[in-house]
């Protein structure tokens, strides 16, 4: 039987990267990326109002501090944009590369930025360009991770293997939460040294994460599946050269949208578990520092566990119904939530962090796997992409920025009514995707 070039050309070849090397090289550069970002939403919440708006007092310099944490979930989408194009042209393993750079550069100067009361506005204006790269690169980090996770990975282990980016979150959570612990038990958690250069110790350490990292992505390989794919679209030239972005709009927009709307509540649930509730249990609850922080990285494990029993489920029960478990579980916790947190024991506000962090880990496990496989090749690092981090705008950006203002004027309870009304609307999007836990990458 003779064998087309073409066929000849796309059948993959056995990578010389092992799936464990890949496995570890996601993991770590996720957890690097993500313990840039989140050390920024810590700091916003514990740090920077005094620091970058100490002339707005302690309600609008919150505020102030939380639009700027959400500048990044604006810029995610644009980052996936660009990003996603050359990870679809030229490789997920280079664009990789590139949003690793990116984000250990703005972390890093953003430790270095004197505060507003050395060189006046000029301190929050740069800080929200800084947060803005965070945000561009984080943007084009999670497709890319996840799919090179999964595009390696052998048929009926997706779940398995793209859990190994999606547990780099909370194992960045507990690192960037440690070292502002530990920074902070050194030098005194209210002593003028942390709050003067004390908190810029973790964005300088992202320097040291940040080499680890570079060496990680660079041992290992581009995928089999991107490399053939680019073998078939060399040959076959009946097929246009569009733009990722816009094949992955004219063909799959209903995908996209559809994603979007079934990962709102991952984030909403995420970043109000982390950076918000952070804010609540000191200012509003007042407890002490060391304490959220400690119960931070108690709710990480959580998460982190929650990810992986959910990731391995899906491989069985189907990515889709794992998410509506996680979706229908929010519905009702976010009503009990504030209610509970609001009795000011120690013990409810350990138990909200972790519940909330759970039910999140829970829709997470099964997303690592879910956006790669809803995509066509050609467009997939692209497609990916921008329904992730459009669920990140919806339901990362929006609820932290609001949250404050909403509690000013309806109470706390509103909150929880916002969150249940985020997690209706996964639950819906999600009910009509398609599963595709079987489907052939």
């Amino acid at each position: 039987m003779k064998v087309s070039p073409v066929t000849a050309a796309v059948t993959p070849t056995t990578p010389a990267t092992s799936m464990r090397k890949v496995a570890i090289a996601s993991c770590i550069g996720t957890t690097i990326e993500f313990y840039d970002f989140f050390i920024y939403g810590t700091a916003a919440a514990l740090v920077f109002p005094k620091v970058f708006f100490p002339a707005l007092g302690s309600t609008a310099g919150t505020f102030a501090s939380f639009a700027t944490f959400a500048v990044a979930f604006i810029a995610r989408p644009v980052g996936a944009v660009l990003f996603g194009h050359y990870g679809d042209r030229i490789g997920r393993k280079k664009t990789l590369v590139s949003t690793l750079l990116l984000m250990g550069l703005c972390t890093v100067l953003i430790g270095m930025l004197p505060g507003a009361g050395t060189i006046g506005v000029a301190a929050p204006i740069i800080l929200v360009l800084l947060r803005f790269g965070q945000g561009f690169a984080v943007g084009g980090e999670w497709a890319g991770a996840t799919l090179l996770t999964a595009e390696y990975a052998p048929p009926g282990k997706r779940g398995l293997y793209a859990m190994f980016p999606q547990v780099g979150p909370a194992f960045a959570f507990i690192l960037s939460s440690s070292t502002l612990l530990i920074t902070g038990a050194v030098l005194g958690d209210a002593n003028d040294a942390f709050l003067t250069w004390g908190w810029r110790i973790p964005f300088l350490f992202s320097i040291v994460l940040l080499a680890i990292g570079l060496y990680m992505r660079l041992a290992i390989e581009e995928t089999p599946v991107f490399r053939a794919n680019q073998a078939q679209r060399a040959l076959d030239t009946s097929k246009p050269n569009a733009l990722p972005f816009l094949d992955a709009w004219r063909f799959q927009a209903k995908e996209i949208l559809l994603s979007a709307g079934s990962l709102a509540l991952l984030f909403a649930f995420f970043y109000m578990g982390t950076a918000y509730l952070t804010s609540y249990g000191t200012k509003t609850l007042g407890f002490s520092r060391p304490f959220v922080l400690t119960v931070g990285i108690g709710a990480a494990l959580v998460f982190g566990a929650a990810i992986i029993v959910s990731a391995l489920y899906s491989d069985r029960l189907g990515r889709r119904r794992v998410i509506m478990v996680s979706s229908g579980l929010a519905v009702v916790w976010s009503l009990m939530l504030f209610p509970l947190l609001d009795t000011k024991s120690p013990v409810a506000f350990a138990i909200g962090v972790g519940i909330t962090l759970a039910i999140f880990g829970i829709a997470y496990g099964p997303c690592g796997a879910l956006l790669p496989e809803m995509f066509q090749t050609r467009f997939r690092y692209t497609g990916a992409g921008l329904g992730y981090n459009l669920a990140g705008v919806l339901g990362g950006a929006i609820p932290p920025l609001i949250a404050a203002p909403l509690t000013a004027s309806f109470g706390s309870i509103s909150i929880g009514v916002m969150l249940s009304g985020l997690a209706v609307l996964s639950l819906v999007c999600t009910k009509a995707l398609v599963e595709t836990k079987d489907q052939a990458m």
